[in-house]
């Protein structure tokens, strides 16, 4: 892997280099961190036990809280680290790694969106074939085309970083190992790897943020057909959906569908969705669903209980 290569490690900058601030950084992120893994923990375990939160839209969304922990876990048990280390460097190996990491679980987290906005449309514009069309197998089949996809996703993300020779500066002005940073280092002309980059992650970003507001459209203007109490509960999960996909894909598109330009807020950008959308998920799929806040209740009554 590193036959092309005399840098064998880089170092993170990370975001700030204040010895205050980076306090700062640990205690900040540290509880985003915990309470991204137990808030999408708790709605995992939430819809394993409970027998009311069968649906396909509980089915994809343990998986979005499951793609949520991982994607947050590939990069902010790092930053907290390096926040509080004197030495913060990263091995060349650990580097692709990370790289490999991020674009498998943020791409499994944009199909399992697009899967949600999918059940939504066929559960309130086609609610007689709902049952025959989302049964658990075709779900199931879904949710293993999108992993299969978020793979195929990564392997060409490393297929370019692995293409990059360094042979000087390893300073990453980043606090993880992505593709952009990456390519300010390699001692080579970038602009090919660039385009194909932006081809590949621009178009997955853009593509599914058309694809997905084009579908809530096309559900909120089916809702009118629809009684006072079916609108009022359909809004309300379609909003909560809504909103996860502008947080989600507004700063997606802003890093992997741009030409090879650096803006002093990237790196607070790429936090935004990395670290905290994935936070701000549990939040913002219990508040708004009542079903959910129910089963937990539940679910907290019978252990305590017991």
């Amino acid at each position: 892997m590193e036959q092309n290569n005399t840098v064998t490690e880089f170092i993170l900058l990370g975001l700030t280099q204040d010895p205050m601030k980076k306090k700062m950084v640990f205690v900040i992120f540290f509880i985003f961190y915990v309470g991204t893994v137990v808030g999408n923990l708790l709605i995992i375990v939430t819809i394993k036990f409970s027998r009311t939160l069968q649906s396909p839209m509980y089915f994809f969304l343990f998986y979005l809280s499951l793609a949520d922990s991982c994607f947050s876990t590939t990069t902010a048990p790092r930053l907290i680290v390096d926040s509080l280390s004197a030495q913060r460097t990263i091995s060349y190996n650990e580097c692709m790694t990370q790289v490999f990491a991020i674009h498998f679980f943020g791409p499994m987290e944009v199909f399992v969106l697009i899967l949600m906005a999918i059940d939504r449309y066929v559960a309130i514009c086609k609610p007689l074939h709902y049952p025959t069309i989302m049964r658990r197998q075709i779900c199931t089949i879904l949710i293993i085309l999108a992993w299969i996809g978020a793979f195929i996703h990564s392997i060409a993300e490393i297929r370019l970083a692995l293409k990059l020779p360094f042979c000087g500066p390893n300073l990453i002005d980043h606090y993880c190992c992505d593709l952009q940073p990456l390519l300010k280092l390699a001692c080579m002309d970038t602009y090919m790897i660039n385009l194909e980059w932006v081809f590949n992650s621009g178009s997955i970003c853009t593509g599914s943020f058309a694809i997905l507001m084009i579908s809530y459209i096309v559900i909120l203007h089916s809702l009118r057909n629809h009684s006072a109490e079916g609108r009022r509960k359909a809004l309300s999960t379609c909003i909560s959906h809504i909103i996860v996909v502008v947080l989600f894909f507004v700063p997606c598109i802003f890093i992997y569908a741009r030409p090879p330009t650096t803006f002093p807020m990237d790196k607070m950008v790429s936090v935004f969705y990395t670290i905290g959308i994935p936070f701000l998920n549990p939040f913002i799929y219990t508040l708004r669903n009542a079903e959910v806040k129910d089963a937990m209740r539940k679910l907290w009554h019978i252990t305590t209980s017991s």
